[in-house]
């Protein structure tokens, strides 16, 4: 967006004309105005800088002739800013007064350095307050009222997405690790925290594990489908995202394999906490070979509703071909586990059930069906 308003304007364009707008009906929003109004001044004073310099003599001139024009402006820009709540205007007029003092630097007229450093001083005083302010709603957020029983983003993340990719948001830090005091990384990292702990909560109001890491997904996935579409240097929030998304994946998974596959992970997971004890007692082949003949009958078709499970769950590709490359490895990772529990158990080695295992790499195969159709 930032980008997309700068080459609108084109930060150097002339200012515009207030009688020709009004003959037209035009209006402006006041950023524009923020910036046309700065053109003139910054083209009027360079002009006049250089004159007095050159006619006089003397550029201190200058100043004694422009105090009133810079009383008024900044008298004006007081009286708009305290009733300004737009983080993006605020952020776009930091923008354009940073890109006027880039031009005033190449062509070394430093006339206006001591007014545009006021007014970018009480330009991020105001976006920094304006961010707080946005953080203060986030942490007291009534979640009653923002509940909408549903596992689709929310509409508060999807403003949060579009607010940071807007923001741009590695190109404003630079520029107030070099003309502000630092501060906007932390404010912004704070906005992160209260963003996941907003949707920790809303989460918390589905009763199952697996609703809940659906809600988390969909809402860390559109965030990063977001970034990437916007185009903007964003890396450090998307990789953010990105590994929220897959942790919450793997939760999901988990759940998943549950519902298909309980018995065989409930057994799986008992023998291994079992093995540092000597004392537990051995489990006989007659006990493993239900397990075996239950997964061995109903596997590919577990693996095909899981696959439909993840279409309807979830619309983006990437998260889908995610979630089934999860439930692929810890699929895998739970029958090499049962293959090893077999081969410890005495006699089971050489039961008639254990030559109908497959191998392992079947798994994959099965799976890779699926992947394909993404």
């Amino acid at each position: 967006m930032v980008q997309l308003f700068l080459h609108w304007v084109e930060i150097d364009q002339p200012a515009l004309i207030p009688h020709t707008a009004e003959e037209n009906s035009q209006r402006y929003p006041y950023e524009v105005l923020f910036r046309s109004l700065h053109k003139l001044l910054m083209d009027t004073a360079a002009s006049e800088y250089l004159f007095c310099g050159d006619f006089f003599g003397e550029e201190f001139i200058f100043y004694d002739i422009f105090a009133g024009p810079f009383a008024v402006l900044y008298e004006h820009f007081n009286m708009v800013l305290p009733n300004c709540y737009d983080a993006l205007g605020l952020m776009l007029m930091i923008r354009i007064v940073h890109e006027h003092q880039m031009v005033m630097f190449r062509q070394r007229i430093p006339c206006l350095d001591s007014y545009l450093d006021k007014v970018n001083t009480s330009l991020w005083f105001r976006f920094k307050l304006v961010l707080g302010m946005h953080l203060d709603s986030l942490r007291n957020g009534n979640i009653r009222i923002l509940l909408e029983d549903d596992v689709h983003p929310h509409y508060v993340m999807q403003h949060y997405a579009e607010f940071i990719a807007s923001l741009d948001v590695e190109s404003l830090v630079n520029i107030d690790d070099q003309h502000g005091d630092g501060q906007l990384d932390l404010i912004l990292g704070r906005l992160q925290m209260a963003i996941d702990d907003l949707l920790i909560k809303l989460a918390k109001t589905f009763t199952k594990p697996k609703l809940q890491a659906t809600f988390l997904i969909n809402n860390y996935d559109m965030t990063t489908a977001v970034l990437k579409k916007a185009g903007l240097k964003c890396e450090r929030t998307m990789t953010h995202c990105m590994h929220l998304a897959y942790s919450n994946g793997q939760i999901f998974v988990e759940e998943m394999l549950l519902e298909h596959f309980n018995d065989l992970i409930k057994f799986v997971e008992s023998q291994d906490s079992e093995e540092s004890s000597s004392s537990a007692e051995k489990p006989l082949p007659t006990d493993l070979e239900p397990l075996v003949r239950d997964f061995l009958s109903r596997w590919k078709a577990a693996i095909k509703l899981m696959y439909e499970d993840v279409i309807t769950t979830f619309s983006d590709s990437l998260c889908r071909k995610m979630i089934l490359t999860l439930a692929h490895i810890q699929l895998t990772s739970y029958y090499k586990r049962f293959r090893e529990c077999a081969r410890r158990i005495e006699g089971s080695f050489n039961g008639s059930f254990n030559r109908d295992m497959f191998p392992v790499p079947y798994i994959f195969y099965e799976f890779k069906r699926y992947l394909k159709t993404l």
